[in-house]
């Protein structure tokens, strides 16, 4: 089913990222753990939690899954040195990073790749810091690896997240080992500026801090005064005392072949990492991982192009249509396809957290508690999807409201 949209605009890939794929038993977390994660409501629940979309692959990454299917035989598969290139050279095209090839080391995911990275380059009981609200494995990983988790809060002025650095300072001093860096950040979407990223640099090298920086959604940065700056090229420091992990499964819905990459420029801290990883025996590549990234990379960015203007679109429609709402906030994300929302001036006091009222509603966010402590109010709305189920969704939670006579 095509959904038609009067705010069409001039774009080759617009009819395809408005079509409604029914992903229903298909064994995908986001749909089909549903009941199971939220509850059940007399009008089916409406997914916009986990962070994949809601579109099909760019046809280049299909048919070249489809021609290595094709083939027939699946046996063990040697890390192809094509793919490095290839990433190498997205980095260097989209991002201005200049990266050797030689510096990509494989991942089974950007959270399996930190985990291993907080075991390789610190010990039990070190402090770790993150920034909250923070995307939850985040604070996870660092816990169930026995290190230290020191949070270090956001602090909001103007419905803008800032890095509170005389904060971050604190708890470097303070003998944290290693930063998490989320970039651009998940949940609020803000994109660092170069400016902010070199305070950190700065702050991390004073202090012997290794920053560890995923950055999954750099690709995913919209149109304005916003551009991803990859935290190993803003300094010389950081290029010698960062990992850099990164996937294309969120620009391309690739998530479900768990294949990731580190890019790391320090030669004796890439070996310290790809021993553990051997040690582990996770130093093999997913086959049709390889085969739909090294595709991606080199045949999908206008595809990807035509991703960001839609999402943009998207974008704007839901911040319209929540601020029309008395006592919701909404901080505009500048990338990802993510939306970090306040209701507490629509629930504070009514003895509901944002998720019962959203369970209610039969929509499905992460709850806001799950990012950190105190933002039980809030919730992180994926906007990754078709406009006809966008919409639907942001009126199910207007109506919600209005039956509760909450507006």
């Amino acid at each position: 089913m095509v959904v038609r949209d009067i705010h069409k605009f001039d774009d080759p890939y617009f009819e395809e990222f408005q079509r409604l794929v029914d992903r229903r038993g298909t064994g995908c977390k986001k749909w089909d753990l549903l009941d199971k994660i939220f509850g059940e409501h007399p009008k089916g629940m409406l997914p916009f939690w986990i962070a994949d979309t809601e579109f099909r692959s760019p046809d280049p990454v299909i048919g070249a899954l489809r021609d290595r299917v094709e083939h027939g035989v699946f046996g063990y598969p040697v890390r192809d040195g094509q793919v490095s290139q290839a990433v190498a050279e997205w980095w260097g095209r989209r991002h201005r990073f200049d990266v050797d090839p030689r510096w990509v080391c494989h991942s089974h995911g950007v959270m399996g790749g930190i985990a291993v990275s907080l075991r390789v380059f610190t010990s039990p009981g070190d402090p770790v810091v993150v920034q909250t609200p923070i995307y939850p494995p985040f604070r996870w990983v660092v816990e169930n690896n026995q290190r230290r988790l020191v949070e270090n809060p956001l602090v909001e002025r103007d419905g803008v997240y800032r890095m509170d650095l005389a904060g971050l300072e604190r708890a470097f001093r303070g003998g944290a080992r290693a930063m998490l860096l989320c970039s651009p950040h998940n949940p609020t979407g803000r994109v660092w500026t170069r400016e902010e990223l070199r305070e950190v640099a700065g702050l991390a090298e004073r202090y012997r801090v290794l920053v560890i920086s995923d950055e999954i959604h750099g690709d995913l940065v919209y149109p304005g005064d916003h551009a991803h700056i990859p935290f190993p090229s803003v300094s010389p420091w950081a290029l010698d005392n960062s990992l850099l992990f990164a996937s294309p499964s969120k620009s391309f819905n690739l998530a479900g072949f768990y294949t990731a990459y580190a890019i790391i420029p320090d030669g004796a801290k890439r070996k310290a990492y790809e021993a553990e990883m051997n040690r582990l025996f996770m130093d093999q590549g997913n086959e049709l991982g390889q085969v739909a990234m090294k595709a991606a990379y080199l045949e999908g960015e206008a595809w990807l192009n035509g991703l960001v203007r839609y999402l943009e679109g998207n974008r704007g429609r839901a911040v319209e249509f929540l601020r029309g709402m008395r006592g919701v906030r909404v901080t505009i994300p500048e990338g990802t396809f993510l939306m970090w929302i306040d209701f507490g001036g629509m629930l504070r006091g009514r003895g509901l957290t944002a998720g019962e009222f959203l369970k209610g509603a039969g929509v499905a966010l992460n709850k806001g508690e799950s990012f950190g402590e105190g933002f039980e109010l809030y919730g992180r709305l994926n906007f990754g999807c078709p406009r006809q189920m966008l919409d639907e969704g942001l009126q199910r939670i207007r109506s919600r409201a209005e039956e509760l006579g909450l507006l």
